[in-house]
């Protein structure tokens, strides 16, 4: 509230008046003693209203006109604004909101979120629009989403904008904007504008200003959402051995200072440490003994965003583990080191812990730690080996089996079951290069895959294997290279190629990291990483029944697409699965660059007024006018009344010669019991 505003509403005070004014009415006169009237008896007192208001619906009136003056001065300081659309030629608008629903939208600042904000400034764009208008929304929490298509039906849109709530996502405006601008584009409506309401704090503080796209114009409206905040969130917390990793990022970065974590099970503190200065992405290191149980990393101190203060502490790595089983000596480099694809998934950095094992472990408690299995170029697998592989494969995992010149060397007992059936045998290949059905998989590095040479190839009987497996890549022959084979929940890739350098060069094209990302992401979204990013898909493939709760204690909503359930977490914190009986647990951290809550720069175009702008939303001056004429007339109206009432009053007085009659207030009953006599007393006045 302004200082003027408050002066101005001060007025109200005045409404004192009419009261001083009805009382000073009734002046008490000044008594003089009279002194006949000592030799008369005195009569006992009587109650008597001294200070009473007379005409009470006269002061009702009075009373009433002061407090609307006060606030008809009080309205021009009154800041009730709301957000209204420019219509440039006065012709229908078609009209996307972009509604920005991630982390950074739920900072805390000036009593609100940022979220309620842009909530509100879209509900206001929608009450400006009119009859044929079009309106589409769009969340731009990643990955952006359509919430309604373009529609006339103005009630229905706010029906969906009611029903809205914000998210953990990380934000991607780039994406949205392109959305939106689908919605709206080709519209018969010659006024076509996308809306953008967010805090434009993308990660890319630097990047380019955003700007219109083709023939749609941006709007991004003095919502009040760029707002300065400071916000440190723990991105991830590993606990090794008797140490916990926590890692933290701030912005700004000297919004650290004076804050520390915490590391407590249930309520007993185990562990603490102060930030330093700066810490932007600053992994901190505490102590915390050989206590079990489930840790829980904490920031002191409050920021703009309480959700990202707090994590679990994952007893083991929270990356996606890769088991590599592949023979050193066959596999090795002519430069030394670990094999070609162990090197691969370790350059690629994609948050994922490699973990070399000399054969396939014969229990699948032993395997059930791993999202994803690469089998380099076996010479078949025991029986014990094939039975924890089936299990395996059964409750999520996900292989990838290269097959080499070792395929035909399987000892007695030994196949390649479950993944293959049947035989497998190697032999020289005889053409060069894979056809043009690698583009669907490698797309843009497919071309290099062409003239893909190898020493030879394995075979296998397509037919012979059970299931529906699928030939996904072929040789220029036709003859298959890359196959897929689904395992109730889980997932198997065949490849009829070693990747040893020696045995083809595979391994030195861009198309295998490709397809090593992708058997990575399979194996992230099947089976998952104890940790994942917030709103990234979990698939659950082949699974009967499916559930799960979040931090919430409310079960997420899971979207059918063939075999496969799919489930989206939206918020921070720890979630409980249950596939088939199996209960599992995951934790969903959030992305750090949403952590930035640094604008994007805009475009200068993209904030003229001409198409919007801020207006008064409730001008109350017009009302209160009308009501203080309304009141002035009823005053009139009673002081007329009361005028004819009383000369009416002294006219059957003087003819019924009771002067006190004349006497009677406006109002007072004719009724009245007459008063007991009081001893006389002299008035002056």
């Amino acid at each position: 509230m302004s200082f003027l505003y408050a002066a101005a509403l001060a007025a109200v005070l005045l409404v004192v008046a009419p009261l001083i004014a009805h009382l000073l009415q009734r002046r008490r006169a000044d008594e003089r003693d009279f002194p006949p009237a000592h030799l008369v008896p005195a009569s006992p007192p009587v109650a008597r209203r001294r200070h009473r208001v007379d005409d009470r619906a006269l002061y009702a009136v009075r009373t009433a006109a002061v407090v609307a003056l006060a606030l008809l001065g009080a309205s021009p300081f009154v800041r009730c604004s709301a957000l209204a659309l420019g219509r440039q030629t006065g012709a229908s608008i078609a009209l996307a909101v972009v509604l920005d629903d991630s982390l950074s939208m739920t900072a805390l600042g000036g009593g609100s979120t940022r979220w309620s904000r842009a909530l509100k400034a879209a509900d206001d764009l929608l009450s400006s629009a009119r009859a044929g208008d079009a309106v589409g929304i769009v969340l731009a929490g990643a990955p952006p989403r359509i919430a309604l298509a373009t529609t006339t039906d103005l009630g229905a849109a706010r029906a969906v904008l009611s029903t809205l709530t914000p998210t953990h996502r990380a934000t991607d405006l780039e994406g949205a904007l392109d959305l939106a601008g689908s919605l709206v584009h080709g519209l018969p409506q010659a006024d076509r504008r996308v809306v953008l309401l967010s805090d434009l704090a993308d990660g890319h503080s630097d990047g380019p200003a955003l700007d219109a796209r083709g023939d749609v114009a941006l709007w991004v409206p003095p919502a009040g959402l760029t707002d300065a905040a400071e916000n440190c969130a723990i991105l991830r917390a590993d606990r090794q051995r008797d140490r916990a990793s926590v890692r933290v990022a701030c912005s700004p970065p000297s919004a650290s200072r004076g804050r520390g974590i915490e590391v407590r099970a249930g309520d007993q503190l185990i562990g603490k440490k102060g930030l330093p200065e700066q810490a932007s992405g600053t992994d901190v290191v505490i102590d915390v003994g050989a206590v079990g149980g489930e840790l829980m990393a904490r920031l002191t101190g409050h920021d703009a965003i309480a959700a990202d203060d707090a994590a679990p502490v994952l007893s083991i790595a929270g990356e996606l583990a890769v088991a590599i089983v592949a023979d050193p000596a066959s596999a090795k480099l002519v430069t030394g080191g670990p094999p070609p694809v162990e090197q691969a998934l370790s350059a690629l950095e994609l948050d994922i812990q490699v973990r070399p094992l000399p054969l396939v472990p014969d229990r699948a408690e032993d395997l059930a730690s791993f999202a994803g299995l690469v089998l380099e170029d076996p010479a078949g697998f025991t029986p014990e080996a094939r039975r924890s592989l089936a299990t395996w494969l059964e409750r999520g995992g996900v292989a990838l089996l290269a097959l080499g010149p070792h395929a035909p060397m399987a000892p007695l007992g030994a196949s390649f079951e479950p993944i293959v059936q049947g035989a497998v045998s190697w032999g020289v290949s005889p053409v060069d290069g894979l056809d043009s059905s690698a583009a669907v998989i490698f797309g843009a590095t497919a071309a290099g895959l062409s003239e893909l040479h190898g020493v030879g190839r394995a075979s296998l009987d397509i037919a012979s294997q059970s299931g529906t497996p699928r030939v996904v890549v072929k040789w220029k022959d036709g003859a298959p290279w890359l196959i897929e084979r689904t395992f109730g929940r889980g997932l198997a890739y065949i490849l009829t190629l070693p990747t040893s350098a020696e045995q083809s060069d595979l391994a030195l094209r861009p198309a295998f990291l490709v397809l090593l990302e992708k058997f990575a992401d399979a194996a992230r979204v099947r089976n998952g990483a104890h940790r994942t990013p917030v709103g990234e898909p979990w698939a659950f493939e082949g699974a009967k029944s499916v559930e799960v709760v979040g931090p919430d204690r409310k079960p997420l909503r899971l979207v059918d697409e063939g075999a496969a359930k799919i489930a989206v977490p939206q918020t921070i914190g720890i979630y409980e699965i249950s596939i088939d009986g199996d209960k599992l647990t995951r934790v969903v951290a959030p992305v750090e660059r949403e952590v930035d809550l640094r604008p994007r720069p805009v475009a200068p175009a993209a904030t003229s007024t001409s198409l919007g702008d801020v207006h008064a939303k409730l001008d109350l001056s017009p009302y209160l006018a009308v009501l203080l004429l309304a009141l002035l007339v009823s005053e009139l109206s009673l002081r007329a009344l009361a005028a004819r009432t009383g000369t009416r009053a002294s006219s059957l007085a003087s003819a019924s010669g009771r002067p006190e009659d004349a006497a009677a207030p406006f109002g007072s009953s004719s009724s009245a019991p007459p008063r007991r006599a009081t001893p006389p007393r002299s008035r002056t006045g």
